[in-house]
């Protein structure tokens, strides 16, 4: 799946914010950065992918404001963003999220693959 797919970008946004909520984390804007979003993905997409989570009520905490035309600008900070009930509910309950769960952690370890053993992990740390 390429890095930059919309559904793909939800799982690790989804992830990264499950773990912040398990209290196995806490939210850091650079490391969320590092992790969730790669160099191949403009941030301009990543805003994009957030309002329509937000939209979707999968997160919430973020406020956007339209700049010109179809563009959008995040007014606050990314640290402003938890995961909601329902964004739980999908990240462990539809399949296509489970799908890509199981994919990365049959893969090679790294950012990701970590992240994910974190969040669904049963130890706590």
């Amino acid at each position: 799946m390429a890095k930059d797919d919309y559904d793909y970008l939800v799982f690790k946004i989804l992830t990264y914010l499950y773990v912040c909520f398990r209290r196995r984390g806490y939210f850091e804007t650079s490391t969320f950065l590092k992790k969730v979003i790669s160099s191949e993905v403009s941030e301009d997409y990543v805003i994009d992918v957030l309002r329509f989570m937000t939209r979707e009520e999968l997160i919430d905490g973020l406020n956007f404001v339209k700049a010109w035309g179809n563009d959008y600008t995040l007014i606050n900070d990314y640290s402003d963003m938890e995961i909601t009930p329902q964004g739980i509910r999908y990240l462990l309950d539809n399949d296509k999220m489970r799908q890509m769960k199981n994919d990365i952690l049959k893969g090679a370890p790294g950012a990701i693959f970590d992240l994910v053993k974190l969040a669904f992990s049963s130890a706590q740390f």
